[in-house]
């Protein structure tokens, strides 16, 4: 027997950020999948390194009083979720302990006013998913699901509780469609994007679909109130099924700004729409908007934040890297009958001076970067002579580094508030608020 495989003890200390249990054995730190703070455990190792190592769980020796059993039978194979096993409530504490380790860690931050965090439903919840399609030999099946936890095969499930009930319940029966299909082994991804009335599944194909296929996707798309949509290379070559039939647009409601946001399969929208909705409300609370205010919001993708915003100020520009994104929020716009919205292209991790819109002044200013953070124009920010800046993050380790950078800039940190968008899961969005100091 291997040094691997011996099952050995252990208390774990805490979790780690993404959400696994942490322990030390000889002042080696141990990763254990499964494990909660407090509870002694047995474990083996899955993969040794120089500086820590990884384990799995054997047995639950002394369960911690805050372990639950997972609602989906798949948790303890599936790399969906991390947190499944773990109470909700103190879900909600371990980002929050996170969140301040990072701001601590990588922003000099100690004292960080934290406010209650924006909650909603913890289940069927994520209306947008990227999911891997594999047929696989050995179990003369196609599987249609996440990556397993350890992130190179993907995992053998039949429903997802996380997702839209819509998609969630039917995983099963889209990995037998697939598998009727002539091609079945060239289908790397479906995509999945939920609007308020419509679902629709997009399949990314390696090769082209038979009459037969087509068929059968029809057929699945209307007995399962799918609309079906095909992607042969990039996402220009994104197209519905049958491409001489016009579909009904995906779109969302935010219903207390009155705005309707028409988006396509492939446009960037929150996962969670009823924290969506939560958070547009807060954000314009934290604006404390005045009908004489110019606002700048960055990274603005499909305006989904810049049009309610315009519904009570005088103008706002919003700015986004992605052309397909700044074309749906000009159509946005229209649809919505807005009229002081304006919207630019540009790339924000670049010098921005010689651009007309950043050559302006504005009251105040709207974040809401990707995962790599806004360290571009958080330098360059000081230009615009805001009084209050709004960051939104879905990554506390670059907010954490861009605070540093606002600060040195001539901003406070206010507040910070945990947004759950992602239930079960260690992410998390972040809401920041930033006023300018007084000389």
């Amino acid at each position: 027997m291997t040094e691997n495989q011996v099952i050995k003890e252990i208390h774990v200390e805490s979790l780690s950020h993404d959400g696994r249990g942490v322990a030390h054995i000889d002042g080696k730190t141990i990763f254990l999948e499964n494990a909660l703070p407090d509870e002694k455990v047995s474990f083996v190792y899955t993969r040794r390194h120089n500086k820590f190592d990884e384990a799995k769980v054997v047995e639950i020796l002394n369960p911690s009083p805050d372990r639950l059993i997972p609602k989906c039978p798949h948790f303890n194979i599936c790399g969906g979720c991390s947190l499944q096993h773990l109470n909700h409530v103190k879900q909600l504490s371990f980002k929050t302990n996170s969140f301040q380790e990072q701001m601590k860690h990588f922003g000099n931050l100690d004292a960080i006013k934290i406010l209650p965090p924006i909650v909603g439903p913890v289940w069927g919840y994520r209306s947008r998913a990227r999911l891997s399609v594999k047929y696989v030999q050995k179990k003369q099946k196609v599987l249609v699901g996440f990556h397993e936890k350890n992130g190179r095969y993907v995992a053998d499930i039949t429903e997802c509780p996380i997702l839209h009930p819509t998609v969630g319940e039917k995983i099963l029966a889209l990995s037998k469609l697939v598998e009727q299909l002539s091609i079945y082994n060239q289908i790397p991804q479906v995509e999945i994007a939920c609007g308020d009335d419509v679902t629709v599944l997009l399949f990314r194909h390696l090769q082209q679909f038979s009459d037969k296929d087509i068929d059968l996707l029809q057929k699945f798309g209307g007995e399962h109130n799918f609309q079906i949509y095909v992607q042969a290379g990039g996402v220009e070559t994104v197209q519905p099924l049958v491409s001489n039939q016009e579909p009904i647009p995906l779109s969302y409601k935010l219903s207390a700004q009155n705005i309707e946001m028409i988006f396509s399969p492939v446009d960037f929208t929150q996962i969670n729409q009823n924290i969506n909705q939560q958070m547009v409300a807060y954000v314009l609370e934290l604006l404390e908007l005045q009908p004489s205010d110019k606002i700048l919001d960055l990274f603005c993708g499909i305006g989904n934040f810049t049009l309610p915003i315009a519904t009570k100020c005088a103008e706002i520009v919003g700015v986004e890297g992605s052309k397909n994104a700044i074309v749906r929020a000009k159509q946005n716009a229209e649809h919505n009958k807005i009229k002081n919205a304006e919207f630019y292209c540009a790339d924000l991790t670049k010098e921005l001076t010689a651009l007309p819109w950043a050559q302006q002044k504005y009251d105040k200013i709207l974040l809401d970067p990707p995962r790599t953070g806004a360290q571009g124009i958080c330098s360059q920010i000081k230009k615009f002579g805001a009084q209050k800046i709004i960051y939104i993050s879905c990554n506390h380790a670059t907010l954490a580094r861009d605070t540093k950078e606002l600060v040195g800039n001539g901003y406070k940190l206010k507040s910070a508030k945990i947004v759950d968008m992602f239930p079960h899961t260690s992410h998390m969005e972040i809401i920041t608020s930033f006023v300018r100091k007084q000389n």
